[in-house]
């Protein structure tokens, strides 16, 4: 049993340390963390698992971005601790900040990654949308969350202003 809740300013620390655990050394040199660079991350979206004692388990952040003039969520990282893999906890973050994403209003997110991973929390590929390089186009995803929200997108991801 985990309670998802989201990230404060006390948990920041505490997440990067999970991401550092998780991930590869350098993992702030990848384009992705050049649209995060002075930007706070989006609140209530930006999520948090503790299991039963109030163990940090899981952490997913999201990132307000712009693609040509729309506004869109820059999904990740996403972490689950090592000892807590397998339990489902990386599909329960997406699948609720998802949820909460679509009830704030928000239209559409993108990621890079794994298509046969983050294709079954309903992402395809984006044609036209174009991370900063040197991002392999075919791991830019997206997903609308109202129907047709990257119809017609297209330009560059940019910060947000």
């Amino acid at each position: 049993m985990f309670n998802l809740v989201p990230e404060t300013d006390d948990d920041w620390w505490e997440v990067e340390a999970l991401y550092d655990l998780c991930f590869a050394p350098g993992r702030e040199a990848l384009s992705s963390y050049r649209l995060r660079d002075g930007v706070a991350p989006a609140r209530g979206l930006s999520l948090v698992a503790r299991d039963a004692e109030g163990i940090l388990a899981g952490a997913i952040r999201y990132w307000p971005v712009r693609v040509g003039e729309y506004r869109a969520l820059l999904l990740g990282p996403v972490a689950v601790h090592p000892t807590r893999q397998g339990e489902g906890l990386g599909a329960m973050l997406i699948r609720e900040s998802l949820r909460r994403a679509a009830r704030l209003g928000w239209s559409r997110v993108l990621l890079v990654g794994d298509l046969p991973y983050y294709g079954r929390f309903g992402f395809d590929r984006l044609e036209g949308v174009e991370m900063p390089p040197p991002t392999n186009p075919a791991r830019v995803l997206g997903r609308a969350l109202r129907p047709g929200a990257w119809t017609g997108v297209r330009g560059r991801v940019e910060k947000a202003a």
